[in-house]
Parts: C-alpha cells; sequence; structure tokens
C-alpha cells in the first residue's frame, strides 16, 4: 500500500461535540540553551511539553508534526526560538492556541560565603509559553524558577533557650516580565528573602557561618512569600509573580505551604 492510500485516522470526524483544551506530546526530552549571566550561554537538557486545541470536529492530531516543529530547529534549542515553535505548532496543526514547557536544571556556580570554596548548585527552570489567537495571535511567556533554601522557626527561637529547629523548603517563583529577566536574578531574589542560602561546598567556617546567619535570620513560611512578593512589587519589569513555598519540617511530620499571586498582565509577547 501507498503511503498515498494510507488511512488518516486523525482527520476523520468525531460526532461528540467536545473540543479538548490541549492535546499533544510530553515527557520528551530535548538539548537546550539558555542566557547564562556569567558565562554568556549554558547547555542543558530540557523535558518538553508540546499541545495544542483541538476543535470537536477532529478526532485526533497528529503527533508526529510536534516532534517536526522541534526538530526543524536542530539538535540544540535556543531559547528564543520558543515563539517559532508555537507558531509552527499553530500553523502544522490548524490551532487557535499552542503551548509549549520546557523544564530543565539549571546550574550556577557558588562560592562559599567564607572559604570561597566553589561549588555547582543546581535550580529547575521552567520556561512555559502560549500563543493564543494562530500563527499571528499574542504570546504570553512565563520563567519559573524552583530554589532550594534554609528557613528556620521564628517560634522556636522565641521559645527555646538555646537552639531552633530548621529545614531545607523549595520556593516556586514564576514571572511575568515587561523584558527578560535573568534566571540568576530570580533565584538571588527567593534567597534573599530566606533565613539562608544552600550551598553545595562548605568549609567548617562556612557551615559556622551559614548557621549563625539562619538563627539570626528567622522566617515562617508566610514571611518567605511575603519576602518574595515585596521584593517583586519594587522591581517595575515585574508585571505578574506566583510565588510558593514549601518546607520540609525537621520536627513535624508535615509540611508548611503558603503561596502569593499577584493578579497582573497577560498581554505580553516575549519577541
Amino acid at each position: 500500500m501507498s503511503a498515498a492510500q494510507l488511512s488518516d485516522t486523525q482527520n476523520l470526524p468525531d460526532d461528540r461535540q467536545i473540543p479538548i483544551d490541549r492535546v499533544g506530546v510530553k515527557d520528551l526530552r530535548y538539548p537546550i540553551r539558555v542566557r547564562d549571566k556569567n558565562h554568556s550561554e549554558q547547555a542543558t537538557i530540557a523535558t518538553v511539553q508540546l499541545t495544542v486545541d483541538l476543535p470537536h470536529h477532529f478526532k485526533g492530531t497528529h503527533m508526529s508534526r510536534f516532534v517536526e516543529a522541534l526538530n526543524s530547529h536542530g539538535p540544540v534549542l535556543h531559547v528564543r526560538n520558543i515563539r517559532d515553535i508555537l507558531v509552527q505548532l499553530s500553523e502544522r496543526l490548524e490551532s487557535d492556541q499552542a503551548h509549549v514547557d520546557f523544564e530543565f536544571p539549571y546550574f550556577i556556580e557558588k562560592p562559599a560565603p567564607v572559604t570561597g570554596a566553589v561549588g555547582l548548585l543546581d535550580y529547575t527552570v521552567r520556561f512555559s509559553a502560549t500563543l493564543a489567537g494562530g500563527p499571528k495571535g499574542k504570546a504570553d511567556f512565563v520563567v519559573t524558577v524552583v530554589v532550594p533554601v534554609t528557613t528556620l522557626c521564628p517560634c522556636s527561637k522565641a521559645i527555646s533557650e538555646s537552639g531552633a529547629h530548621n529545614q531545607r523548603g523549595h520556593v516556586t517563583y514564576s514571572v511575568r516580565c515587561a523584558k527578560p529577566m535573568w534566571i540568576e536574578e530570580m533565584i538571588r531574589l527567593v534567597e534573599d528573602s530566606a533565613s539562608s542560602e544552600l550551598y553545595s561546598l562548605l568549609k567548617r567556617p562556612d557551615e559556622k557561618f551559614v548557621t549563625e546567619r539562619a538563627y539570626a535570620n528567622p522566617v515562617f513560611v508566610e514571611d518567605l512569600v511575603r519576602n518574595v512578593a515585596a521584593l517583586s512589587e519594587k522591581d517595575p519589569n515585574i508585571l505578574w509573580y506566583r510565588v510558593e513555598a514549601e518546607n520540609f519540617e525537621s520536627i513535624h511530620n508535615h509540611n508548611a505551604y503558603a503561596l502569593v499571586e499577584r493578579k497582573g498582565a497577560r498581554d505580553l509577547d516575549p519577541s
């Protein structure tokens, strides 16, 4: 049977009258390059999700076209190509909305606070973009960083004659900006809001410094999200933000959690 004779089942009609909000591929790994404030560019591996909306009259979508759109940019993708991918998805799949998500590890060299010993610390970063209104529509772009931090409990410090319980936590911080914001700047904003930042390499003088810094700067999970929100409000480049904090409690069998979201503009075009 020739290719021309093969049945195109996806294009068959569907009579259930139910459109699908998002359909496509996920958990696809792909090499990408992202801007690095200190080294111009950083190569990493992203886990990718590509989706479009599907009108109610189509039975299915063409999965191969998602991968074709991604592969058309070569073996290494640059973040500036994200809008092109959205446009291609919208055109190839005749969709009104197209979505892409790239999640990847991002590494920063961090010197220890006293000895200066350098180690690499990894953060999770996510680029999420949506094109609405077809190939010539508006694009929305959100950057998210997941930042590990240390928090020390103010209540524990206040009621204890010596010491206080502390724990690691994760802050998930998402922004929409008028112009691109460095990943490093987002991470620094979060780390400045915690009791202490984390390091991958600490000598004894560094450990003493970090322990005492956290003790001098206790924060509840509520303080943490409020600190990030307050710094975000001061930056006119940040049009919208969402900050979540989760503490992996050291003396409880539950985690502490808080969230602050600023309602803001979505009409952004990263191009």
